[in-house]
């Protein structure tokens, strides 16, 4: 009986200071000239608007009806939701700066080592001399080019592998995200990285933890939450998986080294070089080295793997499409049974696929959040220090005002434009825009263009079940990645041509 109520008594004292705790936020939000937004119920705010929901498809659906600038309460975090061109054009390029910091959060802190990374570090010195180093020394144009027979040799064993699997139902997701790992490995740590598949597992788990919209990450201040919710817990025991997995790396590449085996210049090699050269205003460490590799693999598997996936998907259901850009591989490189990187730029059809696969599908639809660091103002509203900006990327890419028809898939619409993905058109911002644009994108592309031209001139591809290809489930699953939630299954048939 005594400890019943005790039980209650610190039930209630806690429920009192967190309704507290919100009337005081609430105080502050009228003092200001903040978004209009969804009502907001106590404590809560508006987490339930989101429950069941993917957030990129919940908020959209919430500026249909509060506008393209809402602000939102999601626990005790105060955010403001962008899902137009035009108000993301103010927040990535007009007030780039003032609101180029990131949210810390629990896992990201843990697991990026102080997030001593690009993606998540804090905006500041340390942040450009790393953004610098990944853009001159690691993600170059001329060191992804370097990388091309790394591409071309694991693609070989791929076509090899659906030579073999034909007439049989491969899972693509699971298949091309090996591919791609291969790839960004061997690109890392040189050749027979024995970790890759232990590297591959902690990917998908950090992905589905860290998204973002955790229950503790909604209310920061009560630290008791990450331990009753479990996600303490997780976070650490990804920690110590993916220390021990760098750790195993650096000792056998350190061994390499010693015994002088280290072979071509990979991208660990490339940082243990400049971290021994030293002269850099932050001197780099192990624990560094390790937070860039998160980025890397995080960046450079998924994303490729999630395109392909949705390319293959979107191709399937518009059988015009699937036929007229097998038409444009196949007639341009008859006879060839390889086509080379530098081969592909002339299929100028095949990359209004991807562009379109990229506007309808952004693999990650909800750009990395954004804080201000410098009060200013976005759409004539204003944007305190420490509020948290979100840009819904695939509101921009699906808003009627900027596309015609925009949530059918129609390749043909970039055989018109100019609008591309580099970051200057903000109805289109797949890989974001302004200082925190992704650094990976020709690494990224690279795989992409190649593997889907050397997939779709090889084989003829056909559902597993024999279904209807607009009974193809479509949804995106959770996390920060939107890759499908149910993935797609293919039977190749490789490509006679002779008949």
């Amino acid at each position: 009986m005594a400890f019943s109520l005790i039980v209650v008594t610190t039930s209630t004292c806690c429920l009192i200071i967190i309704f507290l705790y919100f009337m005081l936020i609430n105080k502050r939000a009228k003092a200001q000239n903040l978004p209009p937004g969804p009502p907001k119920l106590p404590l809560i705010g508006n987490i339930h608007q989101l429950a069941g929901l993917l957030p990129h498809r919940a908020f959209r659906d919430l500026a249909r009806k509060h506008g393209p600038i809402m602000h939102v309460q999601l626990g005790s975090i105060s955010a403001v939701i962008i899902s137009s061109p035009r108000l993301a054009k103010e927040v990535l390029k007009t007030h780039d700066v003032a609101l180029a910091d990131r949210p810390k959060t629990f896992g990201s802190e843990l697991v990026l080592y102080g997030t001593t990374d690009v993606a998540l570090s804090p905006y500041g010195d340390y942040w450009r001399q790393m953004k610098r180093i990944c853009s001159l020394e690691l993600l170059s144009a001329k060191r992804v080019q370097s990388y091309a027979m790394i591409r071309e040799h694991e693609l070989d064993g791929f076509m090899e592998f659906l030579r073999l699997s034909s007439g049989k139902p491969i899972n693509i997701h699971k298949t091309i995200t090996k591919l791609i790992n291969n790839v960004v490995c061997i690109a890392s740590f040189g050749k027979n990285c024995k970790q890759q598949h232990a590297l591959l597992e902690f990917l998908d788990e950090f992905a589905r933890v860290n998204s973002g919209f955790y229950l503790a990450d909604l209310f920061p201040d009560f630290k008791f939450l990450y331990v009753v919710s479990g996600l303490r817990s997780k976070m650490m025991k990804l920690h110590k998986t993916i220390d021990k997995i760098f750790d195993d790396i650096l000792e056998e590449h350190t061994g390499k080294r010693r015994d002088g085996e280290a072979g071509e210049e990979d991208l660990l090699e490339v940082l243990l070089k400049i971290k021994e050269e030293g002269g850099l205003e932050f001197p780099i460490t192990n624990n560094n080295i390790k937070a860039i590799f998160v980025d890397i693999f995080g960046g450079g598997t998924d994303t490729s793997s999630i395109t392909i996936e949705w390319a293959m998907t979107e191709m399937i259901r518009h059988p015009s499409v699937m036929e007229k850009v097998q038409h444009e591989v196949r007639e341009a490189f008859q006879g060839k049974r390889k086509i080379r990187e530098l081969d592909i730029q002339s299929l100028s059809y095949l990359h209004c696929v991807i562009k379109e696969t990229l506007r309808l599908h952004p693999p990650i639809p909800m750009l990395l959040p954004r804080v201000c660091r410098e009060q200013c103002k976005i759409g004539g509203y204003d944007i305190p220090i420490k509020m948290k900006v979100m840009i819904n990327a695939w509101a921009c890419s699906t808003d009627p005002e900027f596309w015609e028809d925009p949530d059918s898939f129609r390749p043909e619409r970039f055989e018109t434009t100019s609008v591309d993905f580099k970051g200057t058109h903000y109805q289109y911002i797949p890989f974001g825009s302004g200082r925190r644009m992704c650094p990976g994108i020709t690494f990224g592309l690279a795989s992409i263009e190649l593997f889907l031209a050397q997939m779709l001139y090889n084989f003829d591809w056909k559902l597993a079940d024999g279904s209807n290809p607009l009974d193809i489930d479509m949804m995106e699953g959770e996390g920060v990645f939107a890759a499908k939630k149910v993935h797609l299954h293919l039977i190749p048939t490789p490509y006679a041509p002779d008949n």
